[in-house]
């Protein structure tokens, strides 16, 4: 059960942390996703070879065995957006980590223009002014599900709920400008 003080990792770092291709890949994707830093991209890259392994062990399982664990996984992975409806068990395998990280609240929020740079989504995230159907979430690191993703905006009590609010317009300045 462990020590309640002591939470579990919930991530596995590299084998190899010094190998330079390696360290190369993971500030290009820090950067582009806004991480705060590796942990973050470790824990993403952990969730993916778990459910890749699952797959493979499915994979392996006879069919009468692996149905009910199948539509489970499939299942999972269609609510959070990360397969498309049609998709099959040879689909998640195909999953890249790039995939897992276009579902966090922070790059959901910079994709809908909510936020100029991935880095100031983060902020505004931790502030508060982001909410999900209503609710406040602070945390950047929150998979957004399929059925959630419209309803992600501004909080209903934050300033930035005015379309006049100086930030709002120069967000919306820096998206006409593209």
């Amino acid at each position: 059960m462990g020590d309640p003080k002591k939470p579990k990792k919930k991530y596995e770092s590299p084998r190899h942390p010094w190998r330079s291709d390696v360290l190369k890949s993971e500030l290009v994707l820090l950067g582009q996703y806004g991480l705060r830093n590796k942990r973050e991209l470790w824990r993403a890259k952990t969730m993916l070879s778990k459910i890749r392994s699952m797959a493979r062990s499915l994979l392996s399982m006879p069919i009468d065995k692996r149905v009910k664990l199948e539509t489970q996984l499939l299942d999972k992975l269609k609510r959070l957006g990360i397969l498309p409806e049609g998709a099959v068990l040879d689909d998640v395998l195909d999953i890249t980590v790039e995939n897992i990280l276009e579902r966090r609240l922070q790059t959901i929020v910079f994709r809908k223009g909510l936020a100029k740079t991935p880095y100031q989504a983060r902020q505004l995230i931790i502030h508060g002014h982001i909410a999900i159907n209503g609710k406040r979430v602070y945390s950047p690191g929150y998979l957004v599900k399929r059925a959630e993703e419209d309803a992600v905006s501004y909080a209903p009590t934050s300033p930035l709920r005015d379309s006049n609010h100086p930030l709002r317009l120069s967000i919306e300045a820096a998206a006409q400008g593209k």
